[in-house]
């Protein structure tokens, strides 16, 4: 992989050796704090605007000098160490959740990282042009947003824009709280509780006490957060009431769960709520999200006809000399796409021990991925990076996978780290993927060389994932990954798929059919409203996170996109001030939070409030941090 074109004679400076170095190091951080933040909640945040405003601040303010074109390059970079993160803490936990690992494989969990990152790349490139350059009804929002800033902020940037300041103001504001929360254990993690009414039923509230959640919801917006908050509502103050009835009526021969249901329906109301949703609830939302992934696939149908016939035709001779200035060259994206599947069958052949079974799940690894390259690709066109449903195409990948393992009769620990591997690589390339499209479309606004962004995506593919495994180990160590510090819904949620798949574990797949029927009802539903012209719509797949996630994570959520609606008659778009101030506090609180699992991994532990008026000091401090966050975002908007 060449830096070629660096800085030629005359030619404006892009893959220049600064932006590589600062790219890749951004790269390595956003894709540490992405990993805390997924675990947490569900979801990464899009690294892109951020980033681009941060290569700004360096190249200008520090490094005196840098162009827009080198700007883009570290964006680029840092924006492939967050997709990979997600693709990674999605699939690779639930390994550990499973038993399969004690602890994480570094080498194994980096090349999961680094296959199916560049599996990603480089099943998009030939996808480019039909996404990027012949497709005018794909509005890129991120991508879009990304390259405004890029051209308007340079200048401002250079003389007297406040960007880097709101940036640092977040990172301290997330950071500082996080501090009081798990270093010193002054202010409780959430505040919640629960009431009893009417025959015994607990109805549970709380909330976080997370900066980083608001600015989730301030990023995501009030449609997003409010559909998060939706499904939220929906498990907890509608089902967990009815989950004793749900689990006895929808999974009749899970004797256990109805026992377990029975006794703590005496038990302190909090715990009750907490065990009936971790019995029962969950695995509702785990049928939603199954057909929010398959809904996903029906809807790209049109683009992804249109990439395979880009992918059958578009290589041929009389373009190759076109496509081989733009992109890297066929021989090259042929021989890497080679390493990666090597590497892939040497992992799964390692894992199982079964060369039979590791060709198989090596197939159906390559065509899934493919395939959900140009879904991911087509989705990240239409609604931006942040809001695609890649966890209801893994879901997909895992049921396929599982269910042929099955018929070809593979079984017990054999066929559940088959399935996952498969997961793991397929997640991560449509992460990447749909993060390579995105950034490809910023750069043809902004005049960049396809093919050097092509090569700095490759190259931050590899640098972050060098620090996956290390991370995951921290935090495991530290919060425990699958409590409710780190719920990491996705790999839970695929950890249970795999043992009921392979493991002889009975789920109840009626509640997991009562999802399903709900999902097909919200489709039904916003379909109605669709036909109706009405401005507000239904998503599945928010809806669908929501019921699967503690409550207390939704209720931030929703109060930082109330936030970003009222901020928003001032500045509207992905470029505003106070979006740059949410990304600072998700960074400065993540990032604390890996300090905070290295210290306990040293040995100096962290502390959780334990001590009488915690609970009043920290209602206190919750109101006075949302009052930080919307004055900080208010300022900010009515400054620019």
């Amino acid at each position: 992989m060449m830096m070629d074109g660096s800085v030629g004679s005359g030619e404006t400076p892009e893959l220049s050796a600064r932006a590589v170095g600062v790219g890749l190091v951004l790269a390595a951080v956003l894709g540490a704090a992405n990993v805390y933040l997924g675990l947490k909640v569900g979801m990464t945040v899009s690294a892109s605007i951020p980033a681009a405003v941060v290569a700004m601040l360096i190249l200008r303010r520090l490094m005196r000098g840098g162009t827009v074109l080198e700007a883009n390059q570290v964006q680029t970079a840092a924006s492939a160490g967050e997709s990979l993160a997600a693709g990674i803490l999605f699939t690779v936990p639930a390994l550990v959740l499973i038993g399969v690992w004690a602890e994480f494989d570094f080498w194994a969990t980096t090349l999961i990282a680094v296959a199916g990152g560049w599996l990603g790349v480089l099943f998009m490139i030939p996808m480019r042009r039909v996404f990027i350059e012949e497709s005018p009804e794909l509005p890129y929002p991120e991508g879009v947003a990304c390259a405004s800033v890029l051209q308007a902020g340079g200048d401002r940037i250079a003389e007297d824009d406040d960007g880097g300041g709101r940036v640092l103001r977040g990172g301290l504001l997330g950071a500082g709280v996080k501090i009081l929360v798990s270093g010193v254990g002054l202010l409780r993690s959430s505040i919640e509780g629960a009431v009893v009414a009417g025959q015994g039923r607990s109805f549970f509230l709380g909330a976080d006490l997370s900066p980083a959640l608001l600015a989730v919801g301030f990023i995501v917006r009030l449609e997003v957060a409010s559909q998060i908050f939706l499904g939220g509502a929906l498990g907890w103050l509608v089902l967990i009431p009815l989950a004793p009835e749900l689990v006895g009526h929808f999974a009749p021969n899970a004797a256990e769960l109805v026992s377990v249901a029975s006794s703590v329906f005496e038990g302190p109301a909090t715990e009750r709520s907490w065990t009936l949703w971790s019995l029962g609830v969950r695995y509702v939302g785990v049928g939603a999200m199954a057909v929010g992934g398959l809904a996903a696939l029906l809807r790209v149908r049109s683009g992804l006809l249109r990439a395979l016939r880009e992918l059958r035709t578009g290589w041929s001779a009389r373009d190759d000399e076109i496509r081989n200035r733009e992109d890297l060259p066929a021989r090259q994206i042929l021989a890497l796409i080679a390493v990666a599947v090597a590497i892939v069958l040497a992992l799964y052949w390692r894992f199982t021990e079964d060369l039979g079974i590791a060709s198989l799940a090596t197939v159906v690894m390559v065509v899934a991925s493919f395939f959900f390259v140009g879904v991911a690709s087509y989705i990240v066109g239409l609604v931006g990076n942040s809001n695609s449903p890649v966890s209801g195409m893994t879901i997909t990948a895992v049921l396929m996978t599982g269910g042929l393992l099955w018929i070809f009769g593979y079984s017990g620990v054999q066929g559940m780290v088959a399935t996952l591997g498969v997961a793991a690589i397929v997640c991560c390339a449509a992460c990447t993927a749909g993060d390579v499209c995105n950034d490809l479309k910023t750069g043809a606004i902004v005049g960049a060389m396809p093919r050097r962004q092509q090569t700095m995506q490759l190259l931050g593919v590899v640098v972050a994932a060098l620090v996956m495994a290390p991370v995951l180990q921290l935090l495991h160590n530290a919060y425990g990954i699958g409590s409710r510090e780190l719920a990491a819904p996705q790999a839970s949620l695929f950890a249970s798929l795999a043992r009921g798949f392979f493991g002889g574990e009975e789920l109840p797949w009626g509640l997991v059919g009562v999802g399903a029927a709900i999902g097909v009802s919200i489709l039904a539903l916003d379909s109605w409203l669709e036909r109706r012209d009405s401005s507000f719509r239904l998503h599945l797949m928010p809806i669908a996170v929501g019921l699967y996630l503690p409550f207390g994570l939704a209720v931030p959520i929703l109060a930082g996109g109330c936030l970003e609606w009222v901020t928003r008659s001032a500045v509207d778009g992905a470029d505003s001030p106070g979006i740059l101030f949410a990304s600072g506090v998700v960074a400065g609180e993540a990032l604390v939070g890996v300090g905070v699992a290295l210290l306990v991994g040293l040995g100096f532990g962290g502390r959780s409030a334990d001590y009488v008026g915690s609970g009043p000091i920290s209602l206190v401090a919750a109101v006075v941090i949302v009052w930080i966050f919307a004055r900080a975002t208010r300022r900010n908007a009515a400054a620019a």
